[in-house]
C-alpha cells in the first residue's frame, strides 16, 4: 500500500463546495467516484488539505489517498480521463506513509480577484467579482491590510458557523495590487477560518471605496465581533492557490 499526494485544480462554479455532501455535487465526491472506479473498491477515499465553499476555485488543492495500485507516471492521465472537465489533477507523487494533506499543512495561499472592466465579459463572470462603478483606492486598502499581518484572534473575520474554538491565526503576507484589468488580493498564512479570506476581502474593499478608514480594520480586529466586519465578499472571486508542507 502506498500513499499518494495529488495536486488538484478546479472550477468551483458548478460545485456545492469541496467536501462530500449527501445528494450534492462536490469536488471530493467526483474524485472519490473515480478512485472507487479505478480500484474497484467502494471503501477508498481521498483526504484534502481543507474544504472550499460553493463557487470557490482552486489552483493548488492538495489531497492524499492510499492505494495498492502501481500506475507509475500514469496516475495523472488515469484520473483525468475519468474526471469531469471542471476538475483536473496536475501532479501525483508517492509520499511517506505519515504524510497527511490536512494535518501536515503548514501554510496556505489564497487569491481574491475583482474586475475593473466597464462591462464584464460573460466568460469571466464566474471567476472575478465585478467592481462596476467602484474604483477602490489600493493604497488605502494596503494601509488597512497592514493591521491584519501577524498573529491575531480573527473572530471578527470568520463566520459564526466556524466550528473551531481557537480563532488565532497568523497571516504572513497580505498585498493588494492592480494587474491589468484586475485588482488582486494575495494572502498567505498558517491557516484560515471559515469565510475568513472572503470577510477580509469585503472589509478591505469597504476601506478602498471610502466606507471605512484604514485604521477601522484594527478596530474591527480588536472587537472580536463578526457583526463589525460587514459583508462577506462573493465566493466566485476566491482561489486556493497553494498549500505548503
Amino acid at each position: 500500500m502506498k500513499r499518494m499526494k495529488a495536486i488538484v485544480c478546479y472550477d468551483g462554479t458548478n460545485f456545492a463546495g469541496y467536501q462530500s455532501q449527501p445528494g450534492m455535487r462536490t469536488v471530493q465526491s467526483e474524485i472519490d467516484k473515480v478512485l472507487v472506479k479505478l480500484h474497484k473498491d467502494p471503501s477508498i477515499h481521498s483526504v484534502a488539505s481543507g474544504r472550499t465553499d460553493s463557487g470557490v476555485h482552486a489552483l493548488g488543492q492538495v489531497i492524499h489517498f492510499d492505494t495498492p495500485l502501481d500506475l507509475a507516471d500514469r496516475w495523472v492521465t488515469a484520473l483525468n480521463v475519468l474526471l469531469p472537465k471542471d476538475v483536473r489533477i496536475t501532479k501525483v507523487e508517492v509520499v511517506s506513509d505519515d504524510f497527511h494533506a490536512r494535518y501536515g499543512a503548514k501554510g496556505k495561499t489564497y487569491r481574491y480577484k475583482w474586475s475593473y472592466s466597464e462591462v464584464q465579459s460573460p466568460f469571466e463572470r464566474n471567476f472575478s467579482v465585478h467592481l462596476g462603478r467602484w474604483n477602490p483606492d489600493i493604497d488605502r486598502m494596503n494601509a488597512g491590510a497592514v493591521h491584519l499581518i501577524g498573529t491575531h484572534d480573527f473572530t471578527s473575520f470568520c463566520s459564526a458557523k466556524t466550528a473551531t474554538n481557537n480563532k488565532v491565526r497568523t497571516i504572513r503576507k497580505l498585498t493588494l495590487e492592480r494587474q491589468q484589468d484586475e485588482l488582486i488580493l494575495e494572502i498567505e498564512g498558517d491557516g484560515f477560518l471559515y469565510n475568513m479570506v472572503r470577510t477580509i476581502a469585503g472589509v478591505l474593499l469597504a476601506v478602498g471605496i471610502g466606507w471605512d478608514e484604514p485604521e477601522d480594520v484594527y478596530k474591527i480586529l480588536q472587537a472580536k465581533d463578526r457583526q463589525k466586519a460587514g459583508k462577506t465578499a462573493p465566493a466566485h472571486g476566491l482561489y486556493l492557490v497553494e498549500v505548503t508542507y
